[in-house]
């Protein structure tokens, strides 16, 4: 092969994969969108509380236990605060934002308390930990340029299907279009991207419970979720153990 095309072999991945590059920003100061469109990659999942090798352990009656898994949510969730997100545009649901010819890109409402009882607000300050219903949230990791196809959304499973209840908020686990595209963080200075919060609830509501849990993106075709190269694209695995 040419040594002479290496260079250029080599550069296009770090412009494309990167999740916050913004073309040639840092060399033109011009350019703030990929220039390589059809090479957006799929976005990885994680969690919130994130804990050493995404094990969640606790006593419900313990709350030096869970207090370090309260306190990474609320901080988690600050930005999304509604009085901070009331300066955001209500944008209509299921539509892409799309802002190519903006300077400055605004960026749609996701409050805080559509999260419902796994908000952190008054009456669920501790996310459902001291009852032994924890809730955890799930991000897609931020990628410029993505625009999902479909109606994607987040689903858990649990390997003991009898042993857990889960719900979601929003509704479904829905991750609603209208957070998309994103131009990257030089120009889109107030984005948020869409959480999906799952609220697990043993089905013993006594005793000890292990529940092992595998969320996925769903319901796109462009979202990849099954790689066995990579167990974090558009997948997350993680245990949630609740002592008595």
């Amino acid at each position: 092969s040419d040594p002479a095309l290496l260079p250029g072999v080599l550069w296009l991945p770090g412009r494309t994969l990167h999740p916050d590059y913004v073309g040639d920003a840092a060399d033109t100061g011009r350019h703030t969108v990929p220039k390589y469109r059809d090479r957006v990659s799929s976005p990885g999942l994680m969690i919130s509380p994130k804990s050493a090798g995404l094990e969640l352990t606790f006593s419900k009656g313990e709350k030096s236990s869970y207090d370090g898994y309260v306190r990474a949510l609320h901080a988690f969730l600050t930005p999304y605060n509604d009085s901070l997100q009331a300066s955001n545009v209500q944008c209509p649901q299921g539509h892409y934002f799309e802002q190519e010819g903006e300077e400055k890109k605004q960026s749609c409402q996701f409050n805080r308390s559509s999260l419902g009882p796994c908000s952190g607000l008054e009456g669920n300050e501790f996310f459902g930990y001291n009852e032994g219903s924890p809730c955890v949230i799930v991000k897609m990791n931020r990628i410029i340029g993505l625009k999902p196809l479909g109606n994607p959304k987040i689903n858990c499973t649990s390997r003991q299907v009898e042993n857990v209840s889960l719900q979601y908020y929003p509704e479904y686990g829905k991750i609603d279009l209208m957070y998309f595209p994103y131009y990257g963080k030089k120009t889109h200075l107030q984005y948020v991207q869409p959480l999906v919060a799952v609220k697990i609830t043993p089905s013993n509501s006594t005793g000890s419970s292990e529940i092992v849990l595998e969320c996925k993106l769903h319901g796109s075709p462009n979202l990849k979720n099954e790689d066995e190269r990579d167990k974090f694209l558009g997948r997350v695995n993680f245990r949630v153990q609740i002592r008595d």
